[in-house]
């Protein structure tokens, strides 16, 4: 199993940074989700389904996507999700926002990516963890980028 867990602060207010997870604004942080469409949304959140379309190079996979926490106060925002992913990962990724004054947000991304099968397994094993973290790495760096280009 692969794991992550990555904070830093953004100099904006939370409620901009959390504007970023919105259905319509998701293509902003996440370029390479072409899609993103409600199946069923819940009263409260929890429960939600997307059917979303992920685009890397020629390849493309949908897969459905479950919210299983959700809060929203003024001090604190949190949001996580599961996936799988080609019958092979077991994908789970947790936003947490927490406001530390008015013009800044303590951005936290956690999550993990279990194999399902063999095939993924094995990948998860032979996949690196540089790289891995890269990918996190981006995706904070690019929530920072476009949280200040709002604020």
């Amino acid at each position: 199993m692969l794991t992550w867990n990555k904070e830093i602060i953004i100099h904006a207010p939370i409620n901009k940074v959390w504007n970023l997870f919105e259905l319509d604004q998701i293509q902003r942080i996440m370029p390479n989700v072409v899609e993103h469409k409600p199946i069923e949304i819940k009263d409260g959140v929890v429960g939600s389904t997307y059917e979303q379309t992920y685009k890397e190079g020629k390849r493309t996979e949908t897969y459905i996507v479950t919210d299983t926490e959700y809060e929203n106060t003024e001090q604190k925002k949190h949001k996580k999700v599961e996936f799988t992913l080609a019958k092979a990962f077991k994908i789970e990724t947790a936003f947490t926002l927490i406001q530390l004054n008015d013009q800044s947000t303590k951005f936290i991304y956690t999550g993990q990516n279990e194999g399902l099968n063999l095939m993924g397994k094995t990948f998860i094993k032979l996949g690196s963890k540089k790289r891995n973290d890269k990918v996190v790495d981006d995706f904070v760096e690019l929530v920072r980028t476009e949280a200040m280009k709002d604020s």
